[in-house]
């Protein structure tokens, strides 16, 4: 494939706050639950059942509170950190780091079409509110005192987890809809150990990859016995023997929640923005190329290559596009990467990020040399 671009430094097209919210928004998406703990015994289900069984979850009401913690390997991110402790390239920088590198804490709350959740800072927090029945939601940022509203156009409607520009953090329910979604003949199902989480009894839905060229070794749900929701959610490198990414409720409960945790107005001393989310807005991610387009990823969106585990997302030019980076900016970006054929590479224990010299980027849970052949239309 023939792709035609003028020949830019990799460095000065995507500035280290870009390249690390990639990895944290490729690392959710292949994101899928802790191995639960306590053993207990419930009825048997084989794979499908167990399947059927979460697929058919009907929960319309809870709340609990998840935790998250991150550790993919990333080298020492220490150079991004100003001398007084605050975020050197962005506060969005900041909140890719912390979700790659830190632990979370979050507050979740769901009644029918309505949800919240509530991102737990040290000194701050963030609150997503969905009404998917008024057609609106809130992305509310205490740091910053911004509450930003959006509404879905006519005939839409803002859909979960939308919106959540930088929430950073999904629940096991969010990452199992994801699995379900893409199963297929390249995944190696079984049923793991029964056992507890947040007190509750679990199955253990456990998801191999068949295709070795992912770097994802498996991903394992934690499967409420009663509903079918999911509790925790892990993933697991391939060859590594801890988790690099899991998330799971401490406490949960299927009652309603007070109905005034799921509304909000705009708090005196905030800025509010309003923006209209059309269908292109929340479909974030274009069809697959067909070989025959020598423009890559158009302005808006994102494209991918292939499908499943192995799948390669392209990065549209408009969003690699940092002619204001600094040149500190730059230069951590460089430390962090390795000379790689045809560019350089970005790597972590579950994501890649190929920066080729043409100035295209690609990630994808595979290896570096998997992106360099998508790179160069192999």
């Amino acid at each position: 494939m023939d792709r035609r671009h003028p020949r830019r430094s990799p460095a000065r097209r995507l500035s280290i706050s870009g390249a690390l919210i990639l990895v944290a928004a490729v690392t959710a998406a292949v994101v899928i639950p802790t191995a639960a703990g306590a053993q207990v015994d419930l009825p048997d289900k084989t794979p499908a059942a167990l399947l059927e069984f979460a697929a058919a979850s009907d929960v319309t009401a809870m709340m609990g509170t998840i935790e998250q913690t991150s550790d993919l390997g990333l080298p020492d991110l220490s150079s991004l950190m100003d001398s007084s402790g605050g975020a050197y390239s962005s506060a969005r920088a900041s909140d890719a780091i912390d979700v790659l590198t830190g632990s979370h804490t979050a507050k979740v709350y769901l009644d029918g079409d309505k949800s919240r959740l509530q991102v737990l800072d040290r000194l701050a927090e963030r609150d997503v509110y969905v009404d998917r029945a008024a057609g609106e939601g809130w992305f509310v940022d205490s740091e910053t005192k911004t509450a930003t509203h959006y509404m879905a156009a006519a005939g839409g409607e803002v859909g979960s987890p939308e919106p959540r520009p930088d929430a950073t953090v999904e629940t096991p329910q969010q990452m199992l809809d994801h699995a379900l979604a893409k199963l297929g003949d390249s995944t190696e199902i079984s049923v793991g150990t029964d056992g507890r989480v947040a007190g509750r009894a679990v199955y253990e839905l456990v998801l191999e990859p068949k295709d070795a060229a992912s770097l994802v070794g498996e991903v394992r749900f934690a499967i409420d016995g009663e509903t079918g929701a999911a509790l925790a959610a892990s993933v697991t490198a391939r060859g590594a023997d801890q988790p690099a990414f899991d998330v799971a409720f401490t406490d949960v409960s299927f009652a309603a929640p007070d109905p005034a945790t799921l509304a909000y107005a705009p708090a005196s001393g905030y800025t509010v923005e309003n923006k209209t989310l059309s269908g292109s807005d929340r479909d974030h991610v274009a069809a697959p190329d067909d070989g025959q387009s020598d423009t890559g990823a158009d302005a808006a969106h994102p494209i991918v290559h292939g499908e499943g585990w192995t799948a390669v997302v392209e990065l549209p030019q408009a969003d690699t596009n940092t002619s204001g980076a600094s040149g500190r900016d730059a230069a951590t970006l460089e430390s962090l990467t390795r000379p790689a054929a045809g560019g350089r590479v970005l790597e972590t224990a579950l994501v890649t990020v190929y920066f080729a010299d043409d100035g295209r980027v690609f990630a994808g849970a595979v290896s570096a040399d998997h992106l360099a052949h998508v790179a160069a239309g192999d």
